[in-house]
């Protein structure tokens, strides 16, 4: 029996269950992935007061998970299947286990949504939908295609024109959606190319992406690229990960909470990207894990 079972560990998660044990707690963190959850796959972590120079997704998502680990954070590696939410005592069923908590935080975030377009499917880990801090340096000197102009994508845009001889922003918006420093940097840079007004339309190939159908915003014409060997990475937006929580309305696919983080069920909370807010930053996840925590400490 936990005092406290807290479902994913991005920032909003770890950040839940430092307070936890801080407060004598006995919590248990399970995740079915990687710690650091979304930031632990970005190529550069910025903006978060306290980031050390240079830090990565990976190198915040190991720190994350050792402050963790030494402030007392039981993790365990699994996933979970179903819960049950209602009365005194939450259970949680995993593929491994079972596991009784007085209090539950709901910090699974999100996953990249897929644009559902022919050859996706296909062509996945083949040259379509990369990840720019673990396979952008296979592109190193050739040419790939990052969709989305919001923070995250151009972000990662500008990480790829390090490497890569040329980087092509495809976003349906006539302009880019992102902050101004990355608009600028974006300016700055001689091998980023804006194709607005545009979606991808559909990818071909067997072994590779071997070509690109592109269709136009104002017209609906449709353009054809190609592009042997190119790679492209996909940052069109995210989905919750509430599946699992039937038994909670939701917004949007998202979860209503109280200013504690409390869901309408007493003693389940939510915590980080997978509540409805307005702001989702790693700054937001972290504050919104130490308010869930603290209020379940002495709710």
């Amino acid at each position: 029996m936990y005092d406290i079972i807290i479902v994913g560990a991005g920032p909003a998660g770890i950040s839940a269950g430092i307070y936890g044990v801080s407060r004598g707690k006995r919590v248990l963190l399970l995740e079915k992935g990687e710690i650091g959850g979304l930031i632990g796959k970005v190529s550069t972590v910025t903006h978060y007061a306290g980031i050390v120079p240079g830090e990565t997704g990976d190198s915040f998502a190991q720190r994350m998970k050792q402050q963790a680990l030494d402030a007392g954070v039981e993790i365990r590696s699994e996933t979970v299947e179903r819960v049950q939410m209602q009365g005194d005592v939450k259970t949680v069923v995993t593929d491994q286990g079972q596991y009784q908590c007085a209090k539950l935080i709901l910090a699974n975030g999100t996953t990249g949504r897929k644009l559902g377009i022919p050859g996706e499917q296909e062509l996945a880990g083949k040259g379509m939908g990369m990840n720019a801090a673990k396979h952008g340096s296979s592109y190193a000197g050739k040419h790939v295609y990052v969709v989305g102009g919001a923070d995250g994508a151009v972000k990662e845009a500008l990480y790829l024109a390090g490497l890569a001889e040329q980087v092509t922003i495809i976003h349906f918006e006539p302009q880019l959606g992102c902050i101004a420093e990355f608009r600028d940097k974006v300016k700055k840079a001689h091998n980023i190319h804006l194709m607005l007004n545009t979606r991808l339309h559909a990818v071909h190939g067997e072994d590779q992406v071997e070509q690109l159908e592109l269709r136009s915003e104002l017209d609906g014409s449709i353009t054809t690229v190609e592009d042997p060997g190119c790679g492209i990475f996909v940052y069109a937006g995210t989905v919750p990960n509430t599946q699992l929580y039937t038994k909670l309305e939701l917004q949007d696919g998202y979860i209503p909470v109280n200013d504690w983080m409390e869901t309408q069920i007493p003693g389940v909370y939510a915590v980080g990207d997978i509540r409805v807010k307005q702001v989702r930053q790693v700054a937001t996840a972290v504050a919104d894990g130490a308010t869930a925590a603290v209020h379940a400490c002495i709710g």
